[in-house]
């Protein structure tokens, strides 16, 4: 039995440190924060409750298996998980509306060809199937497996794109030249743009590669957690206490002291050091030059959610982060209405939670705390979810609003930044840390470690991870 010191209680480190638990190590998890989950919090007021991460959970799969891995009770069994139906329902800036069904690649075809005309489902299907072969390429390298050392073959991207001419394109596609060379229209283009916006992406500049993004949750199936994703940490969290894993809150990790060439263990807040066989990192990193952050805001209304409200709604705007500013371009604004009596205080209430992709916090970023920069750029967000709700203003009680600047606060991440997912292409700027990535006996999970951000990707880190300690090659399968 090792003892093993986890820095950091996000998911990627209560997804290792279950793993670790079962497999017989002693371990503890040192978090400066006075609770769990990182990134995956909720704010509660009033009777109200609001994600503030993560609104709908990719891929459960991955929580399945390390439920299934950790102990006797399914996940299903420890969380009330359901499938959003529809997907999601889009209003264009161009006034048009559609909404495209749940994992149902006819029904989107269909839902596509009625907005657009036809042709249009077959022209979204075309990329999607060249995205299944980004997936295919690129599942196990970037998802299932730790980063291999020689990084160069996933700096291209695999993205099959058509030939123009008697050549290949001499220039790698991003996602918005997919948009504009592919689907042939102004429409699907957007629907492309924001599916990776959504992640923090730039279609300007993310490679044609994240295209494998709107596959998985076209293939896969967009999932709700009952109570808010908040649940599922709630549930992990509970896992890793089931299983015998000591926590710390309020606990801050100093430096990690090495001995010939291999960590000894930790140097806590207060000075104390604390013997360890091994180190995982769950904290955040460096952020990578495209990471973006999230603004928030929280609506508490009064009125009941009408019946056959879509979960999310997007009301496309800027398909780009944008920079706050309280002029410009209108925002895509992301709405999520979920039908969940746990959020608020009774049927005459409804809890909504508006998102935007924008840029960070900080020097040469964005000064999300300068006076009334937030309140203003809110306003906007807020007036262009109108579009969602038309009678918004009469019901509104109260907003909360949330920007990258709470978010560096209260994770400690760079900026406020919320890490995206791995992706191949772009000579590997879309590459995060290898999750050994010395010296001896020092180990990364996590968004900012290698597969990247995102609650499936988290899962799949702590996997990795414990895979590593108990000799293995590094897998999550």
């Amino acid at each position: 039995m090792a003892r093993i010191a986890v820095i950091g209680a996000g998911m990627g480190s209560l997804a290792a440190a279950a793993r670790l638990a079962v497999a017989g190590h002693r371990v503890v998890v040192y978090e400066r924060a006075r609770t769990y989950g990182g990134g995956v919090g909720q704010l509660a007021r009033d009777g109200f409750a609001f994600d503030t991460g993560p609104g709908l959970l990719l891929l459960p799969a991955v929580y399945r298996d390390l439920f299934v891995k950790t102990g006797r009770e399914p996940l299903e069994q420890c969380v009330d998980l359901v499938q959003v139906d529809p997907s999601g329902r889009h209003l264009l800036a161009d006034g048009t509306e559609l909404t495209l069904p749940n994992a149902s690649r006819g029904g989107v075809v269909a839902a596509l060809d009625k907005a657009f005309g036809g042709g249009a489902g077959e022209r979204w299907s075309t990329v999607l199937n060249r995205a299944r072969e980004v997936w295919e390429v690129t599942r196990r390298p970037l998802l299932e497996d730790t980063l291999a050392p020689d990084t160069a073959p996933l700096g291209r991207d695999p993205y099959p794109a058509p030939r123009r001419g008697l050549l290949r394109r001499a220039v790698p596609p991003t996602i918005a030249s997919v948009g504009r060379h592919e689907l042939r229209d102004p429409g699907l283009a957007a629907l492309l743009d924001t599916a990776v916006l959504e992640y923090g992406l730039d279609p300007r500049s993310a490679p044609a590669s994240a295209t494998v993004l709107p596959y998985m949750e076209q293939t896969f199936g967009t999932w709700y957690v009952r109570g808010g994703l908040r649940a599922l940490a709630d549930a992990v969290y509970a896992r890793c206490l089931a299983r015998g894993v000591e926590f710390r809150f309020g606990t801050g990790v100093e430096e990690v002291p090495e001995r010939d060439g291999r960590v000894d263990g930790v140097v806590l807040s207060d000075g104390t050091h604390q013997a360890a066989d091994a180190v995982v990192r769950g904290t955040p990193g460096r952020a990578l030059d495209g990471d973006t952050g999230r603004l928030t805001v929280c609506l508490a209304l009064r009125g009941p959610r009408p019946p056959d409200t879509a979960h999310r709604t997007v009301v496309h705007g800027l398909a780009a982060p944008h920079d706050g500013t309280p002029d410009g371009p209108a925002p895509t604004v992301t709405v999520l209405r979920p039908d969940d009596p746990a959020l608020v205080p009774d049927a005459d209430h409804e809890a909504v939670r508006l998102g935007v992709t924008v840029c960070p916090h900080g020097p040469g970023a964005v000064d999300w705390d300068a006076p009334g920069y937030a309140r203003a750029f809110a306003d906007r967000v807020v007036a262009a979810a109108r579009a969602a709700i038309p009678d918004l203003p009469e019901r509104e009680l109260w907003r909360v609003v949330r920007t990258p600047a709470d978010t560096e606060r209260e994770t400690g991440a760079p900026g406020g930044a919320v890490a995206g997912p791995a992706l191949a292409g772009a000579a590997g700027a879309y590459l995060r840390t290898a999750n050994r990535p010395g010296p001896q006996g020092l180990y990364r999970v996590g968004g900012s470690a290698h597969p990247g951000g995102g609650l499936p990707h988290a899962g799949m880190s702590g996997a990795i991870v414990a895979d590593l300690l108990a000799g293995g090659p590094g897998g999550s399968r």
